[in-house]
């Protein structure tokens, strides 16, 4: 059973940092593209960073140079390390995962949908 339990959320003021993970279990995650999506209130979901199997890396323009995404193998877990936090990142994260290595395509270019999604984790950032 394919489970991806994201923890790390939190409440922090603006220019403050949050390590967000994501454990996952019953698949072979080192072969999968794993990503972050964040959904705001009344906002659409919207991707935030990608890694595919062999180390590649997509991130949105509003994650560049403040989210760094990676994954230990090993650990079977995906981080998003965030820094100089926002207001406006506020959302709830959500960690996702697919066998099919397009991190680019689902999040640069908003296209398709990833097959296996985790709850959520709320993030929520004060002025």
């Amino acid at each position: 059973q394919v489970q991806l339990v994201e923890s790390g959320g939190g409440s922090v003021q603006a220019g403050g940092s949050l390590r967000l993970s994501c454990a996952v279990s019953g698949f072979t995650y080192a072969t999968y593209c794993m990503a972050w999506f964040r959904q705001a209130l009344g906002k659409e979901r919207e991707g935030v960073a990608g890694i595919d199997s062999d180390g590649s890396i997509s991130y949105a323009d509003s994650a560049k140079g403040r989210f760094t995404i990676s994954k230990d193998n090993a650990k079977n877990t995906l981080y998003l390390q965030m820094n100089s936090l926002k207001p406006e990142d506020t959302a709830m994260y959500y960690c996702a995962a697919d066998p099919r290595n397009l991190a680019d395509m689902y999040i640069r270019r908003n296209v398709g949908t990833m097959d296996y999604w985790g709850k959520g984790t709320p993030v929520t950032i004060s002025s």
